[in-house]
C-alpha cells in the first residue's frame, strides 16, 4: 500500500458517527495522521466520506429508522457542513488543505460532467489538496443515485485514475460465506480474477440479495480493477487503519488488470468517433512527444460532436493517428482551430481550457 501513487479511500459512515455521541472525533483524529504519512510519501489521496445524512439527522433530531427522501436531503444538507469541516479540521494540523466535491450518478455517466469532474480533481490534487468526496444526497434522487459508496469510490477511484481503493468496513476482507452465519466461512487474501464462483459467494445477483453486505463491495471492485486500480477490503474501526493495512492487518485484496492509464486508453480506442480533427506536421510531432493537442495545430475540424465526445485525430492527409475525448463542441473547435491558446477567451467570449484534446485523454 505504501507503494500506492493515488490511493482513494473509503468511510463507512458507522465508522465516523456514533448514533448516541455524534462524530467519532478520536478515530478521524487519527485516519488523518494517516493521510498525512501518505502524503509525505508523496501519495495523491482521496477520502470518500459517508457520513452527512448520519450527521445531519443527528443535529435535527430525526427519529430512528427510515427517513423520507425529504428529510435525508434535508439531513444531508445540514450534515455536508459539519462533515467537511471535521476533515478540515482534522486534516489541516498537518498542513492540509481540503476541498468538499459532491456528485451524482449522472456526473460520471456524463461524458462532459465526467471530463469536467476528472479536471477539477487533477487540479486538485496537483496543488495537493485532500478532496473528501460524498454523493450529493441534497439533490440526489433515485434515479441519479450511486445507492452506495462503495460504488461511488470505485467510480471515483478509476475517474482519477487511482492505483489503489481501500474500503475501509466492518468486515475484514472478502469471505466464501457469511462468516456471521457459517463458521466454516474462508477469507481470501488475493482475489486475482472475479469469477462466477467468486460472484455466487456473495449473493446472488438476480434477486440482489448479500451476505455480509458483500455483494456492493464486489461490484466495487469489478469497476476498480477494470480500470487497471487495485482494491482491498479491510475492518476501519482500529485507529490509523491505513497504517495498519500497511503492516499486514487482515485484508482481501482484489488484482487490478492492467495499470489506470492503460486501462483508461483501452477505453477510450473502443469508442466510435463523433468526428475528426486533422493536424499540421507540428501538432503530430508533439503528439507523438506526448503533448496535448493543442488548437493552434488543427487544420480542420469536421463532424458533430459535443464536449467530452470522442473524435478521430489524423495526420496532415488524413491518416487516422489515434482518437481523444474532445474538450470543446464542435462549433467551438471549428472557431478556435489554427488560433493560439491565449486567443481562445476573445474568440469564445469565455476562458477555456488550453488543449483541445488533452493529453491524459488520448490515445495515439
Amino acid at each position: 500500500m505504501r507503494a500506492a501513487k493515488r490511493l482513494v479511500v473509503k468511510i463507512g459512515s458507522a465508522l465516523l458517527v456514533d448514533r448516541a455521541t455524534g462524530l467519532r472525533q478520536g478515530w478521524l483524529s487519527a485516519l488523518a495522521m494517516d493521510v498525512a504519512e501518505a502524503k509525505v510519501r508523496g501519495t495523491d489521496v482521496v477520502l470518500v466520506s459517508s457520513g452527512s445524512i448520519a450527521l445531519g439527522r443527528k443535529v435535527l433530531g430525526l427519529p430512528d429508522g427510515a427517513l423520507t427522501l425529504e428529510q435525508s436531503q434535508a439531513a444531508a444538507a445540514v450534515g455536508q457542513i459539519r462533515l467537511a469541516r471535521a476533515y478540515e479540521e482534522v486534516l489541516a494540523p498537518h498542513g492540509i488543505t481540503t476541498a468538499q466535491v459532491l456528485v451524482t450518478l449522472e456526473d460520471t455517466e456524463d461524458r462532459r460532467r465526467y471530463l469536467n469532474s476528472r479536471a477539477t480533481m487533477e487540479t486538485l490534487l496537483g496543488l495537493g489538496v485532500v478532496p473528501i468526496v460524498n454523493e450529493n444526497d441534497t439533490v440526489a434522487t433515485d434515479e441519479i443515485r450511486f445507492g452506495d459508496n462503495d460504488r461511488l469510490a470505485a467510480q471515483i477511484a478509476v475517474t482519477v485514475g487511482a492505483d489503489q481503493l481501500i474500503l475501509l468496513s466492518d468486515v475484514d476482507g472478502f469471505y466464501s460465506a457469511n462468516p456471521k452465519e457459517d463458521p466454516t466461512a474462508q477469507r481470501f487474501d488475493l482475489v486475482e480474477k472475479i469469477t462466477p464462483e467468486i460472484e455466487a459467494m456473495a449473493g446472488d445477483p438476480i434477486s440482489g440479495l448479500s451476505k455480509g453486505g458483500m455483494k456492493t463491495k464486489l461490484l466495487a471492485a469489478k469497476t476498480a480493477v477494470a480500470g487497471g486500480c487495485a482494491m482491498a477490503i479491510m475492518e476501519g474501526s482500529t485507529l490509523r487503519p491505513l497504517k495498519a493495512l500497511a503492516e499486514g492487518a487482515q485484508r482481501t485484496w482484489f488484482v487490478a488488470h492492467g495499470d489506470p492509464q492503460a486501462a483508461r486508453k483501452r477505453w477510450i480506442n473502443a469508442m466510435k468517433p463523433r468526428g475528426q480533427l486533422r493536424l499540421d506536421a507540428g501538432a503530430v510531432k508533439a503528439l507523438t512527444a506526448g503533448k496535448s493537442l493543442l488548437p493552434a495545430g488543427v487544420t480542420e475540424v469536421t463532424g458533430s460532436f459535443g464536449r467530452g465526445d470522442p473524435v478521430a485525430i489524423l495526420d496532415p492527409v488524413g491518416v487516422v493517428l489515434g482518437k481523444g475525448l474532445v474538450r470543446y463542441t464542435a462549433a467551438e473547435a471549428k472557431a478556435i482551430a489554427g488560433h493560439r491558446s491565449g486567443d481562445i477567451e476573445g474568440i469564445l467570449g469565455y476562458q477555456g481550457r488550453a488543449a483541445l484534446v488533452h493529453r491524459d485523454d488520448m490515445v495515439v
